[in-house]
């Protein structure tokens, strides 16, 4: 057997014993401990932050924080922030965006 071919063995079936293990875990899954829940919880919100951030304050490479989309993206969340309407706060932050573009 090439190394090749071992390192696909190898790799496979460390990959189905991983999830394997979810399913032989799952039941210790529903004592999660409070703190743990809590950090959980900020995790989206992290990764969300880390994709939008540099996309506004770095959208070519360089920090500019003179620049259209900087200024939608605190409009719009602003709005996120007050109405908690996920369809405003995407019309508010496209319109002043248009806005600012054409400006």
């Amino acid at each position: 057997m090439s190394r090749v071919w071992l390192a696909l063995v190898l790799s496979g079936a460390g990959t189905y014993a991983m999830r394997a293990s979810f399913l032989a875990f799952a039941h210790r899954l529903t004592q999660v401990p409070p703190v743990a829940v809590r950090l959980l919880r900020q995790i989206p919100p992290a990764a969300l932050a880390a994709i939008v951030v540099p996309a506004l304050v770095r959208p070519e490479g360089h920090l500019d924080l003179a620049q259209p989309r900087l200024a939608a993206g605190v409009i719009a969340a602003v709005v996120a922030w007050r109405t908690r309407s996920v369809a405003l706060t995407l019309v508010v932050g496209m319109a002043v965006l248009v806005a600012l573009q054409a400006a």
